[in-house]
């Protein structure tokens, strides 16, 4: 496996083409184009043999993807802030038709003011139509987690969408080493993609039909057990990936750091585990038990692991690096909700909103509120 020095944005792109895509229906949008101008290139140069669907938004972009995966092929597409938001209509209505797309979220801010910036407002918004997210922290991580969400959206215990999501700028513009696998090793640990249904005239079949007040729940409640059965494949698929690859992170669901004995502990996404990490080894040096919960799927949500990862906890300090305006951080609502018998101090943190910097001295003071018994906030 050869390793190379990349931006992670065609990182990306090199993962997305090992998983052998026939159709990227795409549309442009800083901060992700670089990821689907690289697959272009690929097509042109015959390095990946996929159609590309330029489309007129993404709006159509997401419809474009859905017919292309119901006529039974493998799909990827990409976006970011308010490209994601024109896609909204489209979101519930590929995880109600239990289509396994794939797509990247090189997450922005969504205006108004207008932010080309990181945070995790766009995805965070969608977390509740029904795809699976799962956040990652470096361009190694982009690679490998890319090619094991095609294999968890794809099992048939599971048919449900995903995204992968990377910071903008912060990750999808940096350039980092990465190994690369090799093609062979990908076709075997992904296999030929064999649609469990599509749209074929030689045996019709009737897609995303209306659904009466006698029936409705009970489709909601099949993509909600589908979501809790995910948990349990994304660890499986991890485990497999982590043993004919050589790379783990975590269980698959949450990457725990220095959490043994810890008695403080961060929880966040994204590229911010990064400066935690550094942030926990000097409170370490300085005698507090600090640790870190590197949160990887954000949907389906980890909640029993989180409970035994936390169960030796005096205090948690919750990163968002999204709002839900009038109330608090979704992540610290998650968290919140899924340690409800716990007796943990559990501090919320807003920070790094529209692509503020998240600094050591931010995640000290969070980590250090929890000993001080101090209230969360706004770190600014």
């Amino acid at each position: 496996m050869p390793e190379i020095v990349v931006e992670a944005s065609r990182a990306m792109a090199l993962g997305v083409k090992l998983c052998r895509p026939k159709v990227i229906p795409m549309y442009p949008i800083t901060p992700q184009t670089h990821i689907v101008e690289a697959l272009a290139e690929m097509i042109n140069n015959g390095e990946l043999q996929a159609e590309m669907i330029h489309v007129e938004s993404e709006h159509s972009a997401c419809s474009a993807l859905l017919g292309a995966q119901a006529a039974g092929v493998r799909t990827f597409s990409a976006t970011s802030s308010q490209g994601l938001a024109l896609m909204y209509e489209i979101l519930p209505i590929i995880s109600g038709n239990r289509m396994p797309c794939v797509m990247a979220i090189a997450n922005r801010a969504l205006s108004a003011p207008i932010s080309i910036w990181n945070d995790h407002s766009d995805a965070v918004s969608a977390r509740d139509q029904g795809w699976i997210q799962l956040y990652v922290e470096s361009t190694q991580e982009a690679i490998d987690t890319i090619i094991q969400l095609y294999k968890i959206c794809e099992d048939h215990s599971v048919l449900l969408p995903g995204m992968l999501c990377l910071d903008g700028f912060t990750l999808s513009h940096v350039y980092e080493r990465a190994v690369v696998p090799e093609q062979e090793q990908v076709d075997a640990f992904l296999p030929e993609y064999k649609p469990y249904v599509k749209l074929d005239p030689e045996e019709p079949i009737t897609m995303g039909p209306i659904a009466f007040p006698d029936s409705f729940m009970e489709f909601k409640k099949m993509q909600h057990e589908a979501m809790l059965q995910a948990l349990k494949v994304i660890k499986n698929v991890h485990d497999e990936f982590a043993k004919q690859f050589g790379r783990a992170y975590g269980n698959g669901l949450l990457e725990l750091y220095r959490m043994e004995d810890a008695e403080y502990a961060l929880i966040g996404m994204g590229t911010l585990v990064g400066t935690a990490r550094v942030v926990v080894d000097k409170l370490r040096a300085e005698g507090l038990k600090a640790g870190l919960i590197k949160l990887r799927s954000l949907r389906p949500f980890p909640k029993e692991d989180l409970a035994k990862a936390t169960k030796n906890l005096q205090g948690l300090a919750v990163i968002d690096r999204h709002i839900s305006l009038g109330y608090e951080g979704p992540l610290f609502s998650d968290v919140r909700s899924a340690l409800f018998e716990s007796d943990i101090r559990i501090n919320n943190f807003i920070a790094g909103l529209g692509g503020r910097d998240i600094t050591q001295k931010h995640l000290r003071k969070a980590l250090l509120s929890l000993k001080e018994r101090r209230e969360g906030g706004w770190l600014l």
